[in-house]
């Protein structure tokens, strides 16, 4: 008689020390889960602020590259259409030429589909040039629209 009982007892010890167990697994793989989405969602933000600076930069680069060589920038109107990446940019220089400085010249365009706005400001001081790129890790129509573009910039001084 005294056996039987044992057994009755044992049998709602299991039961329970099962639960408890798969319980613990349960809350165990639950938060693996969500360190494994929070990792996810840092590096795509890790990625994306890449491709926010690698366009900044480019859009620098663009610039420098036509104000040092070409003199795009200079007092008055250029003359050939300048182009970056195979595209040819917008440029917005001041209202009438010849420029009095300060001024700033600015363009917008998209480096592998990613925008980047820059401003190249002229002064009669040292330094006499300042480039202002900012990348941003969408394309330009979706800059004010999409809730995750994030913005990178570059300055430049000489």
């Amino acid at each position: 008689m005294n056996s039987n009982m044992k057994t009755t007892h044992s049998r709602g010890f299991t039961l329970l020390l099962a639960a408890l167990v798969g319980s613990l697994v349960l809350a165990l793989g639950l938060s693996i889960v969500a360190i494994a989405r929070k990792s996810v969602t840092l590096s795509s933000i890790g990625r994306d602020s890449q491709f926010a600076f690698y366009a900044a930069d480019s859009g620098a680069e663009c610039a420098l590259y036509w104000d040092i060589r070409h003199g795009m920038f200079a007092s008055t109107t250029p003359g050939t259409p300048a182009q970056c990446d195979g595209e040819t940019l917008s440029l917005t220089f001041p209202p009438s030429a010849p420029y009095i400085e300060p001024y700033s010249v600015s363009f917008q365009y998209e480096p592998n589909g990613y925008c980047v706005d820059v401003m190249v400001l002229k002064n009669d001081v040292h330094p006499r040039t300042e480039i202002r790129a900012d990348g941003y890790s969408v394309s330009c129509s979706e800059v004010n629209q999409s809730a995750r573009a994030l913005q990178r910039s570059v300055e430049l001084r000489y």
